[in-house]
């Protein structure tokens, strides 16, 4: 899904600069809530151990269209494991990655913010669409859907304002090049909303505890 494949030295300098710096203090806020708030429920703590791994796993799985869709599990990370604890697992795998060369190390930053708003917004649509609709396979399609589309966009956003280097395309060319990878990452979202949904009800018939409350 949304993800940006590019080699390092793709941004200047003082793009990769900016989207880490956003990124390390959007980390920062993270731990700080988490430390300031009551001890964190093992629960919490054992299914972020789960996704974690399972995200880093899938991460690595590429289709190779467009250089390399793949699926992010983030609107699964979302739902479990929340914004907080979420971009604590973002982290962790996006460095992961990186490390075994999925990614430049100069492109982390900006892959964290796209990933970050993916998990945010499933998080948020997944406990909304608990008022509207009744089915969790519903409101985990649903959520994953809107959570990977924003992801798509801010994905497109930060390419299109830091550009490429060594790309010689106008903003609407590169426009129309990202928005054909965005309609197909798209079109691997149905598949991750579908497995999304189906592990949400699996959990749900089994460990409803893990999918009660969302506050954090």
């Amino acid at each position: 899904m949304a993800h940006i494949h590019l080699e390092d030295g793709s941004f200047t300098v003082f793009w990769v600069l900016v989207w880490w710096v956003i990124a390390v203090l959007l980390i920062g806020i993270a731990l700080y809530l988490l430390r300031s708030s009551k001890k964190p429920d093992p629960k919490k703590i054992t299914i972020a151990a789960f996704v974690t791994t399972a995200a880093f796993a899938i991460f690595q799985v590429q289709v190779p269209i467009f250089g390399g869709v793949h699926l992010n599990l983030t609107p699964l990370i979302g739902i479990l494991a929340g914004p907080l604890l979420g971009s604590l697992i973002i982290f962790v795998v996006n460095i992961l990655s990186a490390a075994i060369g999925h990614g430049g190390w100069g492109l982390v930053g900006a892959n964290i913010l796209v990933n970050l708003s993916e998990v945010f917004v499933a998080w948020i649509a997944f406990r909304m669409m608990k008022k509207f609709v009744s089915s969790r396979f519903s409101q985990a399609g649903i959520a994953a859907i809107a959570a990977l589309l924003v992801g798509n966009l801010v994905m497109m956003g930060i390419i299109l304002v830091s550009g490429i280097q060594g790309v010689h395309q106008t903003p609407g060319e590169l426009l129309t090049g990202l928005s054909l990878l965005a309609a197909v990452n798209m079109g691997v979202a149905v598949i991750e909303a579908f497995i999304t949904g189906f592990i949400i009800v699996y959990i749900g018939k089994i460990r409803p505890d893990l999918l009660e409350g969302g506050k954090e």
